[in-house]
């Protein structure tokens, strides 16, 4: 099967695939930020990079270089998932595609590589802008719960008469569903923390107290906020904390003593590691959200290295 030869859908075709078939699959082929302000609810992101993009060049593009959860990619080749619907931001018709556009790799990567005979491939008609003004109540968009700049003054800040930090304001921030990021001052609220179901925290420093130890899981990262520290010899103990949260049905809390370096750094390489996405992508995605964060040039530049080893291999 080419790329030409796939079978085309409207957006009506695909609500009844949505709403029928259990096993039905929705590939958003778009960049990472735009599937991330607002997709098509259960859909899958593909990402694709610079990086990779020169080394396919020399070779066929493999499904697995484009869909990195490895569960997934296990079930779409065994043929458990069908229909699959690929999709792009605007592209009225597969005879539009490219062949080294994301789409039509994605979509050459399926008909190579998934079970013919059990597995419908399918391209999205006039791609997410047609589908999100069409049947915008099936779109899920980014609920932020924090504003970064928000004038906001807690409790103790009212007694006091003091203004509380701008990297104290307001409370944790949504990362991921399952992942929050903010303060050792945010760290201590419990109540806080119980309003957003965290389970577990990962501390990001050697000197903030660890206060609810009894009714939260709790991970220490003792690294200070030099230049000369050495963040990356502990992004995949950080990394596998997270995910075993996540795969437990938890919510992780990762700070630091501000919420602006340390544990910055953690979530950016978390994003590098599990979404295959480059530095600059993932920090615009982080700054969105909490717009205080600013990692110190050692942190930058050893995420720049991770990022080159996470996306070459």
């Amino acid at each position: 099967m080419g790329v030409l030869d796939v079978i085309e859908v409207d957006s009506s075709e695909l609500v009844q695939l949505i709403k029928g078939e259990p096993n039905c699959l929705v590939l958003d082929c778009r960049p990472f930020l735009s599937f991330s302000r607002v997709h098509i609810t259960e859909s899958r992101n593909v990402t694709w990079n610079s990086v990779m993009r020169r080394r396919s060049k020399s070779s066929a593009v493999s499904l697995e270089w484009l869909v990195t959860d490895k569960t997934l990619l296990t079930r779409l080749r065994d043929g458990e998932l069908s229909p699959v619907v690929v999709l792009d931001e605007d592209t009225r018709s597969a005879s539009d595609l490219k062949a080294d556009s994301l789409v039509g790799m994605l979509l050459n990567a399926l008909a190579n590589e998934v079970q013919q005979g059990t597995t419908q491939i399918c391209f999205l008609k006039g791609g997410f802008e047609r589908f999100s003004a069409v049947c915008p109540e099936l779109c899920s968009q980014f609920a932020g719960l924090n504003f970064p700049g928000a004038a906001v003054r807690d409790s103790d800040s009212v007694l006091t008469g003091r203004t509380t930090p701008l990297y104290d304001q307001g409370g944790p921030v949504e990362i991921l569903p399952f992942l929050f990021l903010g303060s050792a001052h945010h760290s201590s609220h419990r109540e806080a923390l119980r309003s957003l179901r965290i389970t577990a925290v990962l501390n990001v420093s050697s000197s903030c107290p660890n206060l609810f130890e009894n009714e939260l899981q709790y991970k220490c990262i003792p690294v200070e906020d030099s230049q000369a520290a050495d963040i990356s010899s502990w992004f995949a103990e950080a990394i596998e904390f997270i995910d075993s949260v996540k795969n437990n049905g938890g919510r992780v809390l990762v700070h630091c003593q501000a919420g602006i370096s340390r544990s910055a750094t953690i979530c950016l390489a978390y994003l590098i590691q599990s979404w295959r996405v480059r530095l600059d992508e993932a920090f615009d995605f982080v700054k969105q959200r909490r717009g205080v964060i600013s990692p110190n040039l050692g942190f930058m530049g050893q995420l720049l290295q991770f990022e080159t080893d996470v996306l070459c291999h």
